[in-house]
C-alpha cells in the first residue's frame, strides 16, 4: 500500500513538476479583474512634500517636486465601506468600530490607522494579493486635479511669527464640509482617473509619517520622523494621531480638523508564488 502511495504522490509530483520549478510573475490586474479598482499608469505629476519645513530656523513651504511612481498603480475607486470592514470585524481580524449603523453600503467612518492596517492585512491573507495603505505620494498621484497644492502663504520670510500666524489662519479658513455624515458612493464626483469621492468629507489615511526637513544648504535634511502621527488626505491635508478614530476629539495638527476618517487601500503587484498544491506535493514528499 505504502508502494502505491509513493507511486501515486510521484506520479502527481512529474505533473507539477513545471510550474513548481518555475517561478511566475504575475502583473497586477487590470480594473475588470479587480473588483472595484482602477490601474493608473505611472506618470509624472507635481507633488508638494508634506511635513513640517524649515530654512535657517523659519518655516517655509514645502518643497514642491516632480514625482513619477516606480510603477503603475492599483487602487480602489471607491473607500471601504462598512459592510466590507464588517466581515472583517466578524471574523476577529479587525477592531470593531462605531460605523454608518443600517447604512453598510456607505463609506467606513471612524477607523484609525491601526484600523485600517488591520484590514488590509486581513484582506491581503483573505485574497492572497497584498494590500496595503497608499503613501502621500501615491495618493497626491491618483487624486489629480482633486489634490490641494498645500503651499504656505507668502509673508516676509525674515519674520517667523508672520509665517505661523499665516499658516494658522489659513487652516482655521478651510471650508468645513456642509454634510458631515459619511455619504453614498459617487457623492462628492469622480476625478479624472476615475476614482469616486476624493476630497470629499472623508478624510483618508495614508502609510506616510509626519516627518521634521531643514531645507538649509542644498539637500533636505529630516530632523525628525514621527510614525504615531500620519498623513490623512481630503479636502486639505491634515496630520493625525495613528489611534485617533474621531478627528474632533482630538490628534489633528491645527486648523480645521477632517470631518470623518476612512481609507481605500492599493495592491501591489503579486509576488513571486508557489501554488498551494505543489506545497502540499513537496509535503508528502518529505514524509514519505
Amino acid at each position: 500500500m505504502l508502494i502505491v502511495m509513493k507511486v501515486k504522490v510521484a506520479m502527481l509530483a512529474g505533473a507539477l513538476a513545471t510550474p513548481i520549478a518555475a517561478t511566475t510573475f504575475t502583473p497586477a490586474p487590470s480594473p475588470q479583474d479587480l473588483d472595484g479598482a482602477q490601474r493608473l499608469v505611472s506618470t509624472s505629476f507635481s507633488y508638494r512634500a508634506a511635513g513640517d519645513f524649515s530654512r535657517n530656523g523659519r518655516p517655509v513651504e514645502g518643497p514642491l517636486h516632480e514625482l513619477r511612481l516606480p510603477a503603475d498603480l492599483v487602487i480602489m475607486k471607491r473607500q471601504v465601506t462598512a459592510a466590507e470592514y464588517a466581515r472583517c470585524v466578524d471574523e476577529g481580524a479587525c477592531p470593531r468600530v462605531s460605523t454608518s449603523a443600517g447604512a453598510p453600503n456607505l463609506p467606513v467612518v471612524g477607523v484609525s490607522w491601526h484600523d485600517a492596517s488591520a484590514y488590509a492585512a486581513w484582506l491581503s491573507r483573505k485574497t492572497g494579493a497584498t494590500y496595503r495603505l497608499p503613501t502621500d505620494e501615491e495618493w497626491t498621484f491618483a487624486a489629480a486635479e482633486k489634490s490641494r497644492d498645500e503651499a504656505m502663504p507668502l509673508v516676509d520670510p525674515t519674520d517667523p511669527a508672520q509665517a505661523w500666524i499665516a499658516r494658522y489662519e489659513t487652516e482655521s479658513a478651510r471650508d468645513r464640509p456642509t454634510a458631515t455624515a459619511a455619504q453614498p458612493g459617487g457623492t462628492f464626483g469622480t476625478n479624472s482617473n476615475g476614482l469616486d469621492d476624493l476630497a470629499g468629507n472623508v478624510w483618508e489615511w495614508t502609510n506616510s509619517c509626519f516627518v521634521r526637513v531643514s531645507l538649509d544648504g542644498v539637500q533636505e535634511r529630516t530632523t525628525n520622523s514621527n510614525c504615531g502621527v500620519r498623513v490623512v488626505q481630503g479636502a486639505h491635508r491634515s496630520y493625525m494621531t495613528d489611534f485617533i478614530r474621531d478627528p474632533r476629539s482630538g490628534g489633528c495638527a491645527a486648523g480645521v480638523p477632517p470631518a470623518n476618517l476612512g481609507f481605500r487601500l492599493v495592491m501591489e503587484p503579486s509576488q513571486p508564488t508557489v501554488t498551494a498544491a505543489a506545497r502540499n506535493i513537496a509535503k508528502l514528499l518529505r514524509r514519505s
